[in-house]
């Protein structure tokens, strides 16, 4: 069965001007993910909040939160659609400004299958930041799918833990719940389960590994637990697993 193609508008309009689409295609920008269901979504304020930090950043100048909430309802309008996978990108306008650009596409029916991880040794740039440009991501991510891996998990080079290369990465020891203290984007699934699960934030190392009972992995398309990392198996916990998805399914749903 074919997908069918993404719905894209730029500043409010269909993507189908040259001078638009020329504006898009510098590789420098950011954007936020998100799951749209019945024209809400989860964590909206820290979406709005994402992109205005990364445009005060990298373009000296806010966004504006209303604005972005318009295009995001005349995108899923014009698509016809209520539930969607949405995504908002802001590039810079060749004329020195900037050009919104939304993308709607068919929305994402997460199954938390467990994933199994391959370390690599990879840094992302900037990794506060939720930038275009990820070819490091891709490139260690489709890597390590070839050898059956399902994600990239990203290392330093002396082993310590950032992320995974589209993932937040959680560990469990039995009593508390970890998340890895080295640089990396605060996705808005993990930020949303950090105010409504006890946690804490440290270093760890893949010679940390064996000390921990369970991980799990979450982004915006949903919370899976970890089944293995560099081929050592890591069991389910599945009283945790309850904990954290109960925990998300208390996020309201915020009226685009």
């Amino acid at each position: 069965m074919t997908t069918p193609a993404p719905h894209i508008e730029i500043d409010g309009a269909p993507a189908t001007d040259p001078a638009l689409l020329a504006s898009v295609l510098t590789g420098y920008g950011h954007f936020t993910a998100t799951q749209v269901r019945d024209g809400r979504v989860q964590g909206l304020d820290l979406h709005l909040a994402r992109l205005d930090r990364a445009n005060r950043e990298l373009f000296d100048a806010g966004v504006d939160g209303e604005r972005v909430r318009a295009l995001l309802r005349g995108a899923l309008e014009s698509a016809g659609r209520r539930d969607a996978a949405a995504r908002v990108y802001v590039y810079p306008d060749l004329a020195g400004g900037t050009r919104t650009v939304v993308t709607v596409t068919e929305p994402y029916t997460h199954v938390p299958t467990p994933q199994r991880l391959k370390s690599v040794v990879y840094g992302r740039p900037a990794p506060h930041i939720k930038h275009v440009g990820g070819f490091g991501q891709t490139y260690y991510g489709e890597a390590v799918r070839r050898e059956g891996f399902d994600e990239a998990l990203l290392t330093s080079p002396d082993g310590e833990i950032a992320e995974g290369a589209v993932t937040n990465i959680a560990f469990w020891d039995g009593t508390s719940l970890v998340w890895p203290s080295a640089p990396c984007l605060h996705g808005i699934t993990m930020t949303l389960l950090e105010s409504r699960l006890e946690s804490v934030r440290r270093r760890v190392a893949r010679d940390d590994l064996p000390g921990f009972r369970a991980a799990f992995v979450t982004n915006s398309r949903g919370i899976s637990p970890v089944g293995g990392i560099d081929g050592a198996d890591i069991e389910l916990d599945e009283k945790l697993m309850d904990r954290v998805y109960t925990a998300y399914a208390s996020v309201p749903w915020d009226e685009l």
